[in-house]
């Protein structure tokens, strides 16, 4: 019998390649001067994590951000600017993910929002023209949930709907913080930079842990 039994991946930064610098710009020439400031590649601030925590949604926070900005910002405008953090969505990665679902169960715990997630549920996401969802048993989004990562709370309700054991599950995160919330609640962990190919030393890993 396998020990590890399920993956549990990041989005951003480990599936889809992310460019903080470039989303900080983009908000910035909207008007928004503190974008250095509440945007985060981890962890958001302000309007940004409230989003991201579920306590507004889409059209609330174009409406902050247009106070903020001192102008009127559509919902697609926050999108686009959203969207600036991704600067690439590597297809070998996903193919990867499908043959990952051969032996395992594969997930993703992303902080993220629904600017975000309305793109990579989508058609658009990539030019194999399938949404992430195809590529994974449920994706669990921090602004369905109701709080991010590295708050434990995350990571529990994800356990409780998934069925799954900490013991059993390799939580992949490129999130220091992240990674270390994982070991403490029992997950076995493996951290990937932004942007790498990842594939061979998960791989690797996998055997290595199921030889055990």
């Amino acid at each position: 019998m396998e020990y590890i039994k399920n993956l549990v991946f990041d989005f951003g930064g480990v599936i889809a390649d992310i460019d903080r610098d470039n989303a900080v710009s983009h908000f910035r020439s909207l008007g928004l001067a503190e974008a250095d400031t509440l945007l985060d590649k981890y962890h958001q601030k302000g309007i940004f994590l409230e989003v991201e925590d579920g306590r507004i949604d889409a059209r609330a926070f174009a409406e902050k951000l247009s106070k903020l900005c001192r102008r009127e910002l559509s919902v697609e405008q926050c999108k686009q600017a959203w969207l600036s953090f991704f600067t690439h969505v590597p297809i070998y990665k996903l193919d990867y993910l499908n043959r990952l679902k051969n032996r395992y169960r594969v997930f993703v715990l992303s902080n993220t929002n629904p600017f975000v997630m309305s793109w990579a549920r989508s058609k658009d996401f990539t030019s194999a023209g399938k949404p992430l969802d195809d590529y994974v048993e449920k994706i669990y989004a921090s602004y369905e949930m109701g709080c991010v990562k590295p708050d434990k709370k995350i990571f529990e309700r994800m356990i409780e709907d998934a069925g799954i054991r900490p013991g059993e599950t390799l939580f992949i995160d490129d999130g220091t913080s992240n990674i270390e919330r994982g070991q403490e609640l029992g997950f076995l962990t493996f951290q990937p930079k932004n942007g790498e190919d990842w594939r061979d030393s998960l791989t690797t890993f996998l055997a290595t842990m199921n030889e055990e």
